[in-house]
């Protein structure tokens, strides 16, 4: 498909730099089939149905932004995904100035040597030392805050915890799982009193995910892989929700992306440990989830391609214009939406046109 489908203007203030406060305060747009409601987060469980399951990602964002130098050249890394024990793959800024076999010293006794060179334009970097690389990052490094706040403001003591949501407990994220951070204990025990469950699995968000599109052609694209594990438990839970009437909704992308990884096409998910590079893409058959509540995305990227591969290409358009000009918040401390797409839609799509990356058992990944 033609990546300019998924073009759109979007004002430079409606980038929200801070979340709600509180949380569940942010606004929330609901597309339920073909209506159309504006609400709050604080509303979400009158517009579940009891026995519905809200599926959360509880990966941890570490601080994984560093400075450094590499003689008199200052040097930038951005960490994007571990690779083993001490390997991490980087995105480099001031790349010009930084060969294979170079060692950065990023202060705070952090160093790491430079590895080889990816096609996507990342570095590895080996860490020195025998403390665990999170240490080190706690010494040297800041929270990744995403490209498009980081130019409008540095980041600060409050983003600690603002970048990170409540389900926070696996460490390994770059970038926070968003949708998730509209919720607060007090709406999760309103979930509860409604009847709607929660579980949550795991996918560690990389940089890559702030990556836009270059090419002209989604079938051009290579979309970046992230690893994510659903145990078994979660995966029965999952089934049996389903097998039950109930509908299963994908708090965020990261969430949804997993899923339809770990999901076969007779509709029953499968324990999943292993990396994912699904993209998604109108067109596609959805498979594991009933809903997704999500943030309001980039113009031309892969997340509002798959959000219109959920409720279609101009209904997204036709919202997220009614989204500006009501001057909802966007981006990732921006306010929510609630996708719901109609029965026949969501039952009616073909299998999707891009291959599926799966790498499952990549153990070294998952301990550490």
């Amino acid at each position: 498909m033609n990546v300019d489908l998924f073009d759109f203007e979007l004002p430079a203030e409606r980038i929200a730099l801070r979340p709600a406060s509180p949380r569940d305060a942010a606004r929330m747009l609901v597309l339920d089939g073909a209506e159309m409601r504006d609400l709050s987060v604080a509303d979400l469980p009158s517009q579940l149905r009891a026995g519905d399951l809200l599926v959360f990602n509880d990966t941890r964002v570490i601080p994984a932004q560093l400075e450094g130098t590499r003689g008199e050249a200052k040097i930038g890394a951005t960490l994007h995904k571990r690779e083993g024990p001490r390997r991490w793959r980087a995105f480099i800024r001031n790349a010009k100035r930084l060969r294979d076999g170079d060692a950065i010293d990023f202060g705070h006794a952090v160093s790491a040597i430079a590895g080889d060179r990816a096609e996507d334009g990342s570095f590895a970097l080996d860490f020195a030392g025998e403390e665990p690389v999170e240490l080190l990052l706690e010494r040297a490094g800041r929270m990744p805050l995403p490209p498009y706040i980081a130019a409008k403001r540095p980041t600060d003591a409050r983003d600690a915890d603002d970048y990170q949501t409540m389900f926070a407990a696996e460490p390994g994220a770059v970038a926070a799982p968003t949708a998730a951070l509209h919720f607060t204990p007090d709406l999760m025990k309103a979930l509860e009193g409604a009847g709607i469950g929660h579980t949550t699995l795991t996918l560690h968000v990389g940089a890559g995910t702030f990556l836009p599109v270059k090419a002209s052609d989604t079938a051009d694209h290579r979309m970046h892989a992230e690893w994510g594990r659903i145990d078994a438990a979660t995966a029965d839970r999952l089934n049996a929700v389903r097998a039950a009437g109930g509908r299963v909704i994908a708090v965020g992308t990261t969430s949804l992306r997993l899923i339809e990884s770990a999901v076969g096409d007779d509709g029953i998910v499968r324990p999943f440990e292993g990396d994912t590079a699904i993209f998604i893409t109108p067109g596609y058959r959805f498979r594991g989830i009933d809903g997704l509540v999500t943030n309001f995305h980039l113009p031309r990227s892969t997340l509002f391609m798959l959000v219109s591969a959920l409720m279609g290409v101009e209904r997204m358009k036709d919202a997220y214009a009614y989204a500006i000009e009501n001057e909802y918040r966007f981006y990732s401390y921006g306010d929510a939406s609630l996708l719901l797409p109609s029965a026949d839609r969501h039952s009616g799509q073909t299998q999707p046109k891009m291959a599926v990356l799966l790498e499952p058992e990549r153990s070294v990944l998952s301990g550490t």
